[in-house]
């Protein structure tokens, strides 16, 4: 129908830069009123490509991960590639399962904060392409936040309101990004004179606020840093229970900038993490192939209502 032979279509369809425009164009236009669409698996025995990329999160329910979801499948489209999701469960040993099972399946594979073990990872990395979204490790591409100007944003705020016992209610052992959190939140205060009192491990949802809110009530401190939201929103649940006032009788600070954050009263103050634009940046770092590349986004202190002066 275009008038050409089938090598020049092929051309015009995978190699359109060889091609002459007028003639792309018209194998295009015949192509689209065909309805062609390219056969990925046929495509697949030529290329050794799949033209599909993988992506786990530990726990779909959590409203962070979603939108660095949205920003994978976004930027996966534009490069036409398609995605495979998989929720792990906040399992190590599932995570390594299931990039096993999809790694035949894709052209690699993007980790959201796994909770799997350095040596595995790497040896997994070896294996298929591998980025790491809010998790590092050397020798991998990753991308991340930057955690320590988050806590120093978030202390520099309590401290202006005259805060100086602060509490932190830690996540999972097992999270790389909690880790990070204590360790900024702990050089931060140390320079600030601030009386620090951690708390957890707990876990990374509402009822792991719950769960610890009257201890940290015992603590006699003056305002409380959650490892995320979900966790925050869980103390802030406690005490209202308890007829405790946020922010007049203790302040409350997130992490991460959900949607509920600002849907809540008090609205929660928080540090904003960016989630659509490090899922982006993983899937530009998976295509381009650079290893080793580190990428950290800027984060950002929204001020609501959950914090105010201390008592």
């Amino acid at each position: 129908m275009a008038g050409v032979s089938t090598a020049t279509v092929t051309r015009a369809l995978s190699s359109p830069e060889v091609v002459r425009p007028a003639t792309r164009e018209r194998v295009r236009e015949v192509a689209a009123s065909l309805g062609y669409h390219p056969n990925r698996a046929a495509r697949g025995l030529i290329t050794g490509r799949t033209g599909n990329l993988g992506l786990l999160v530990p726990d779909l329910a959590n409203p962070f991960f979603p939108s660095i979801v949205k920003g994978v499948q976004g930027r996966a489209h534009e490069a036409d590639h398609a995605v495979f999701l998989a929720d792990t469960d906040e399992d190590p040993a599932a995570e390594a399962g299931l990039v096993r099972k999809l790694a035949k399946q894709v052209d690699g594979m993007v980790l959201c904060s796994p909770r799997m073990a350095e040596a595995e990872l790497r040896e997994l990395a070896a294996e298929v392409p591998t980025v790491l979204v809010y998790r590092r490790i050397p020798g991998v591409p990753s991308v991340t936040a930057e955690f320590l100007d988050g806590m120093r944003q978030a202390v520099s705020h309590l401290v202006a309101l005259s805060h100086k016992k602060i509490a932190y209610v830690a996540g999972p052992r097992s999270s790389w990004a909690n880790r990070e959190r204590v360790r900024s939140l702990r050089a931060v205060t140390r320079k600030s004179e601030v009386e620090l009192t951690e708390f957890g491990n707990v876990a990374p949802q509402f009822h792991g606020g719950v769960s610890v809110a009257d201890s940290v009530l015992a603590s006699n401190v003056t305002a409380v840093i959650a490892y995320n939201d979900l966790v925050a929103l869980g103390l802030l649940h406690r005490f209202a229970a308890r007829g405790v006032s946020v922010p007049g009788d203790i302040s409350v600070l997130g992490f991460d900038d959900i949607p509920l954050a600002e849907m809540v009263h008090p609205a929660l103050t928080t540090v904003a993490l960016p989630k659509e634009e490090a899922g982006q940046a993983g899937v530009d770092l998976l295509l381009d192939r650079k290893p080793a590349v580190r990428r950290e986004l800027p984060t950002q202190l929204m001020v609501r209502g959950s914090t105010g002066p201390a008592r």
